[in-house]
């Protein structure tokens, strides 16, 4: 039995009254002693999300390629006429994620100002279905939000500048049941149901046919006593109505939604379920991660979104091209975690084990951060990075000249266009194009590459990667 790919979607949500609760915008309040309502004030609008060129590319809207015809910086020459809705994706507004945040919390975490209450979800099929049936809400007044917010014991919720409601704590000594981790944590589970009905709506998959969810998020939920117990592929599955469905945890950093690609192909190609959703929400946390670097080069804040992808797998070879798992590549523990060490083993190692060349491959998904959030902080253009790693790869293996590199990174690349949420853009941004491109007959093959860096976690000096090949 063989996986195949159905579907994809890709979903961005427009937050910039969360971006003061990301981690790195939070610890220089927290340093400077500034108020919990502090924000800055270079955020954008909505129409200038929507109409931003990689957003576009990463809805589905805009061919990745193309983001090298238009000038730069992207943030200036927006989009005319852009939609937030595409074949394969969209991308919402912060007032209608709020109303999917409440529907999200099961336990009164989330208190909205009765008299402040937003009109919840408009225009949006996917998210309007997971709102169906919810008896979540309920309203408070304004003066018992003020009062856990100065008692320290809630965080406020701001719409355009205005106080809404807050987010409480549910715990006075757990860390793990902070108000801004389980912030952190339902965002997560609401856009990650968001993206998965998003992929159901928009596929006209009944949520009762999914068999398995596994989830690639970042979050580590849990509690004092398991602080990443999990299982927020269960909570999603749940929210997004998926009665039938169980569900994991794959967790490997940015690597992860590769692995968990491999991990559901390989279920339903030992025969254990028929179809499996790999679904990641977006990560809080990575909210104006750069917003000071922008700042100080007069740009606004670029960081002002939720990623959410998810992907629906089968076992019926009418519906997508297949997942190779003969071409699935894994860095090992005694490789070296060198770039060149991770592309030999995702890349070159799997290929020649089945008799391929890397230049045989149509397009490779690699890290696909968009670089105009990733230079003004130095970390330069990974995307353009991994690509001329293969390309010299290519040379070493005698596939191309060297002067042919440039031709290999125009034909086998593309520039980088996710939002810096850490597994968002590990290669899977790139699925729903492919599928749309393979469907058409103008693309054969693509392989999937992601990197993890595991030392973050102060476990070990290693990085980790995994890889594998879709192909008609």
């Amino acid at each position: 039995m063989t996986a195949y790919l159905r579907a994809a979607a890709n979903v961005l949500v427009h937050v910039p009254d969360l971006v003061r609760y990301g981690s790195k915008p939070w610890r220089e309040a927290v340093r400077k002693e500034h108020a919990p309502g502090d924000s800055f004030n270079d955020l954008r609008s909505f129409d200038e999300i929507v109409g931003y060129p990689p957003n576009q590319a990463f809805i589905g809207n805009l061919p990745p390629e193309k983001l090298s015809g238009i000038p730069t910086p992207w943030y200036e020459n927006s989009l005319a006429g852009a939609s937030p809705e595409s074949q394969f994706g969209e991308i919402l507004p912060q007032d209608a994620f709020y109303a999917l945040l409440e529907a999200a919390d099961q336990f009164g975490l989330i208190m909205f100002d009765e008299e402040r209450r937003l009109p919840g979800v408009m225009g949006s099929e996917s998210a309007a279905a997971l709102l169906e049936g919810q008896k979540n809400s309920k309203d408070y007044k304004q003066e018992d939000i003020i009062e856990r917010i100065e008692r320290g014991e809630a965080l406020p919720l701001f719409q355009e500048g205005g106080l809404i409601g807050c987010v409480r704590r549910d715990h006075d000594a757990d860390e793990s049941l902070d108000a801004r981790i389980l912030l952190e944590n339902l965002a997560a589970k609401a856009s990650g149901a968001y993206a998965l009905s998003r992929l159901l709506v928009g596929e006209g998959i009944a949520p009762e046919q999914v068999d398995y969810v596994i989830s690639c998020s970042e979050e580590a939920v849990g509690d004092r006593y398991n602080r990443g117990g999990g299982n927020l592929a269960k909570a999603i599955a749940e929210m997004a109505g998926c009665a039938n469905a169980a569900g994991v945890d794959v967790k490997s950093f940015c690597a992860a939604p590769v692995y968990a690609l491999v991990h559901a192909a390989a279920l339903i190609q030992a025969g254990v379920v028929e179809n499996a959703v790999v679904v990641g929400g977006g990560s809080m946390a990575k909210l104006g991660m750069k917003a000071y670097f922008h700042l100080a080069k007069g740009m606004p804040v670029l960081e002002d979104v939720l990623g959410g992808v998810a992907f629906f797998l089968t076992k019926n070879s009418d519906d997508g091209p297949r997942v190779n798992l003969k071409i699935a590549g894994r860095h090992a523990s005694g490789k070296p975690s060198t770039p060149q060490g991770l592309a030999e083993a995702l890349v070159r190692d799997p290929l020649a084990r089945a008799g391929r060349k890397i230049s045989s491959v149509d397009k490779y998904a690699v890290e696909l951060h968009n670089p105009e959030i990733m230079l003004p902080a130095g970390a330069g253009d990974v995307a353009a990075a991994n690509y001329r790693m293969l390309a010299a790869l290519a040379v070493m293996g005698g596939e191309i000249a060297r002067e042919e590199i440039p031709d290999f990174i125009e034909a086998h690349g593309m520039p980088g266009f996710a939002p810096t949420q850490g597994h968002i853009p590990a290669g899977v941004p790139f699925l729903g194009h492919a599928l749309e491109r393979m469907r058409a007959g103008s693309l054969a093959s693509t392989m999937i590459l992601a990197k993890g860096s595991l030392f973050l976690g102060r476990m070990s000096q290693q990085a980790d990667g995994a890889s594998v090949l879709i192909e008609v």
